[in-house]
């Protein structure tokens, strides 16, 4: 995760900093009798998520902080993310729960200005398109072929497959596919309980040029018949792209099954 830094001295930390939504706090103190990390939520202000490192001396908040850094990344990113999804569930464009139910027999809470670009009996492309930014997530789900169906290379082969045939590009013959400039990325995760594999890439348009980074998540389904791919994907060619890809990632963590949902009511 790569986040944007401010670093404030301790006597410059007043009411205005206490606003942010994600605080890291170094308390160094030799008679810290407590030494260790602490998580905290909605201390100062709500949404918020505060890290705190108490250590007697910097040697021992450096070793601290590099012993946890990934759960503090992990931490900051889940907030992150959190509140996106509040946002979507509280604005929910509740039309498009339909067409994410018929691919993937679940749903997605997306935003309003979110709307359904192509529906089809395996794939579904909604899109929020503005001026310079646009932000889209594509659902669709593809046979369990053979063994070894969450490697890179399957994963890509099949996204390919399935980008061809679905997302054409402005010119007669162009189509989206997975750019080999730069390897894909592929690590396991679990989210509430559901086991997946998130493939990390930058996509480009064959014919065109075109570019983005996309990210996905492949899971099976629920009779394990099939392979249900979740994917976030940006092209804003003339912005930083980490802070949309990073709200429309968001949307994929918002995913319930159609049980889930109705358990949840």
């Amino acid at each position: 995760m790569n986040l944007s830094l401010s670093n404030v001295p301790q006597g410059s930390f007043n009411n205005m900093f206490k606003m942010h939504r994600n605080l890291l706090l170094v308390n160094i103190n030799p008679q810290n009798q407590n030494s260790g990390v602490v998580y905290k939520n909605n201390v100062w202000a709500q949404p918020q998520a505060v890290v705190q490192v108490n250590a007697a001396d910097a040697d021992e908040a450096l070793e601290l902080y590099n012993g946890a850094c990934v759960i503090i990344s992990e931490f900051f990113e889940q907030s992150e993310r959190d509140r996106v999804i509040g946002n979507s569930k509280l604005y929910e464009e509740r039309a498009l729960r339909e067409p994410v139910q018929k691919v993937a027999g679940g749903i997605i809470h997306f935003p309003s200005g979110y709307r359904c670009r192509k529906l089809t009996d395996n794939f579904v492309w909604i899109a929020d398109e503005k001026q310079y930014v646009q932000q889209y997530v594509m659902v669709y789900r593809y046979p369990v072929r053979g063994e070894d169906v969450f490697s890179a290379e399957n994963i890509i082969r099949e996204r390919n497959r399935v980008m061809q045939a679905n997302v054409p590009g402005m010119f007669d013959g162009s189509y989206m596919t997975t750019s080999t400039a730069q390897e894909p990325v592929t690590r396991s995760l679990s989210y509430k309980g559901r086991a997946f594999m998130e493939t990390r890439g930058f996509w480009e348009v064959q014919g065109d040029f075109m570019g983005g980074p996309f990210v996905s998540h492949s899971f099976y389904s629920p009779d394990g018949k099939d392979i249900i791919v979740l994917e976030a994907f940006v092209f804003a060619p003339r912005y930083d792209k980490r802070q949309y890809l990073r709200q429309v990632e968001s949307l994929l963590y918002s995913f319930e099954w159609d049980s889930e949902e109705k358990d949840a009511k």
